[in-house]
C-alpha cells in the first residue's frame, strides 16, 4: 500500500496550501471514511471542472488545481489523491473510456477518477 501513499511531483501534498486544507478537512473527523467524504465533497463542490466552466487554464499538479480552483477530471483526481494521501489514506487512479459521440461519431475520451 506504500505506493498508494507516495508523494510525487503531481501529487504534491507537502505543499503548504494543501497542508492547510488537509488540516481543515480532517478536523473533528473520527474515521477515514469521514475524512474521505470531506475531501471528496470539497473537490466536487469547490473545484470547477475546466470544461464545464470553460476556464482558460489547464492544471495538472494538485497544488495548481487548488490554487486556480479548476481542473479537468484527471486534475481534480490529483488534488483528491493529495488530500487523501496526506491523511494516510491509500489512493490510486482509475480511468474510464467514455463515448463522446454527442460531438462526433465514434469519438471517445478518458475520464479520470480515484480508487480509495
Amino acid at each position: 500500500m506504500k505506493k498508494f501513499l507516495e508523494e510525487t511531483d503531481i501529487i504534491d501534498y507537502s505543499n503548504q496550501e494543501i497542508q492547510k486544507l488537509v488540516m481543515s478537512l480532517s478536523t473533528g473527523c473520527k474515521t477515514d471514511i469521514e475524512i474521505a467524504k470531506n475531501c471528496f465533497e470539497y473537490v466536487r463542490d469547490s473545484i470547477n471542472h475546466t470544461g464545464d466552466y470553460k476556464d482558460n487554464i489547464t492544471t495538472c499538479k494538485a497544488s495548481d488545481v487548488l490554487k486556480y480552483k479548476t481542473g479537468w477530471c484527471y486534475a481534480k483526481s490529483h488534488l483528491l489523491a493529495s488530500l487523501l494521501r496526506a491523511n494516510n489514506i491509500p489512493t490510486g487512479f482509475c480511468y474510464q473510456r467514455l463515448s463522446c459521440s454527442e460531438y462526433k461519431k465514434d469519438v471517445y475520451c478518458l475520464h479520470g477518477l480515484n480508487a480509495i
